[in-house]
């Protein structure tokens, strides 16, 4: 019976130690209490929790946390009341801070966070706070980062999720950005039809300094082909004269040849011819000859 008790003694006190060994998990920390009051902070590894006095008071994450707050009403220093929701990136550096330092450490910081919002965005316009998303981050982490240092936690980032103005001022804006759109497009067809006119002119600039290249060079054709024809014109005179000086003519030959020449003169528009003298008796031979061919006919008759 007695080995038996002990049996059953052994066996309690094996399944009260395995009750209460307690193994903390890389990126966790526990915080014990021993009778009610702060005892330590459990980090990883193996621990033992002694029974009936000891007890884990919290299970704390050592990882960065993302808390996504939801849209809180602000009023600019222009009196525009908009709608902003913030994410804050925290993490955890003292669990015995965070678990006794204020009662619900993330709603505390989600009242904080709106609070200080509504301090920054009273001093901006609305232009500024949809300009100045940097700034206003920076300056919440810091604020945010300071507040926390007393509860355990670090602010990493803050970051300005969404920035909703009204209904009507986001109608405006939009509006405002389509007319700067339309200027933007008018502005580079403008420069676009201002270079194709100036490539237009420059093409028809070449053109006619190419046209003119082509006149200049038919020109100069055309007086090298006439120059050439009267140069031709005059060796065929020359040899024509040539010719007859060798010829040796006589008088009544060169009579003959002037007549043609007096004749070709006549069927011009000059109104005045001036014959010489050898034609001119030339002339007077002819008419005696027509006198003579008269009388013959009167002769006959």
């Amino acid at each position: 019976m007695g080995s038996f008790i002990v049996f059953l003694l052994f066996v309690f006190i094996i399944v009260l130690i395995a009750f209460h060994v307690r193994i903390v998990p890389q990126s966790r920390a526990y915080v014990i209490e021993r009778l009610g009051g702060y005892k330590e902070t459990w980090n990883v590894g193996i621990n033992f929790l002694v029974p009936f006095i000891d007890r884990v008071a919290k299970r704390v994450s050592l990882k960065e946390q993302v808390i996504d707050f939801k849209p809180q009403p602000v009023i600019t220093k222009d009196n525009v009341t908009m709608q902003i929701d913030t994410v804050i990136y925290l993490q955890v550096t003292d669990p015995k801070l965070y678990t006794y330092g204020v009662d619900n450490p993330i709603r505390a910081i989600e009242n904080l966070t709106a609070t200080t919002l509504r301090n920054i965005i009273g001093d901006l316009e609305l232009d500024q706070t949809l300009t100045s998303r940097d700034i206003i981050n920076s300056k919440m982490r810091a604020i945010l980062d300071e507040a926390t240092d007393a509860w355990g936690i670090k602010i990493n980032r803050v970051e300005l999720k969404n920035i909703m103005p009204p209904k009507e001022i986001q109608d405006s804006m939009e509006k405002q950005m389509k007319a700067e759109r339309e200027r933007r497009e008018k502005i580079l067809q403008a420069e676009g039809e201002k270079r194709s006119a100036v490539l237009v002119a420059e093409g028809e600039k070449e053109a006619a300094i190419l046209r003119a290249e082509a006149e200049k060079e038919a020109a100069i054709k055309r007086a090298e082909g006439e120059a050439e024809a009267i140069l031709k014109i005059q060796q065929a005179q020359a040899e024509g004269i040539k010719m007859l000086n060798e010829a040796n003519p006589d008088a009544q030959v060169i009579a003959i040849k002037s007549l043609e020449s007096l004749q070709k003169v006549a069927d011009g528009k000059s109104t005045k011819i001036i014959i010489p003298s050898e034609i001119q008796g030339l002339a007077g031979l002819a008419t005696c000859f027509k006198e003579l061919i008269k009388d013959d006919k009167t002769d006959i008759k």
